[in-house]
């Protein structure tokens, strides 16, 4: 028992967590089919000891649809101008990664609310011809905390933020406050996520 209590340690304390969200392009009713873009990846790395050692925020200009939809910008407050001077995805993504740590052979952690944030970074990976292996080391976050709570149904973030008795800081809805909010409730529940 000490031999796994002591590589479960190690883990990690040796894991770089990178708590994210992501904005993406919506609209209220009709939807292109398939054709939702990222616009906004937000992240917090945390190591295994629960401090933050970075953070992490950037717009992305979307292809398939440049122009927002009234109801993006204003669900989101990303304004037009934030996504026509953002780099694409493909430049995005790499600097996303250096920042992680992917090239360096850094162990890490993705860590999400719900399932949505890593199955929009599968389909843009996939979209802009972007290896997507990388993806695959990932938790939901959401899921995992409806376990843990014995919940019948998965809270929103918002909710679980006033429920958990913290303050929701920044702006809904923006990836980096989403990010900086989640990171709130990671930290509290550090050693009992499963990874």
């Amino acid at each position: 028992m000490g031999g796994l209590f002591y590589f479960l340690f190690w883990k990690q304390i040796n894991m770089n967590f990178i708590i994210y969200d992501l904005e993406a392009t919506c609209w209220n009713g009709y939807a292109p089919a398939n054709t939702s873009e990222i616009i906004e990846i937000g992240a917090i790395r945390m190591n295994g000891f629960g401090e933050v050692t970075g953070e992490y925020n950037r717009f992305v200009q979307p292809i398939l649809h440049p122009l927002l939809s009234p109801y993006c910008r204003e669900l989101t407050s990303i304004e037009q101008s934030n996504v026509d001077r953002a780099k694409k995805f493909d430049q995005v993504i790499e600097e996303f990664q250096n920042w992680i740590g992917i090239f360096d052979d850094e162990n890490y952690l993705l860590c999400s609310w719900g399932r949505f944030d890593q199955e929009m970074l599968e389909r843009d990976c996939r979209l802009h011809n972007v290896d997507l292996d990388w993806c695959a080391q990932h938790i939901d976050i959401k899921d995992q905390y409806k376990k843990i709570k014995k919940l019948d149904k998965p809270w929103g973030l918002k909710k679980t933020i006033d429920r958990e008795g913290f303050e929701f800081d920044g702006i809904q809805h923006r990836a980096i406050s989403d990010a900086m909010n989640l990171s709130k409730i990671f930290l509290r529940y550090l050693d009992e996520w499963m990874y």
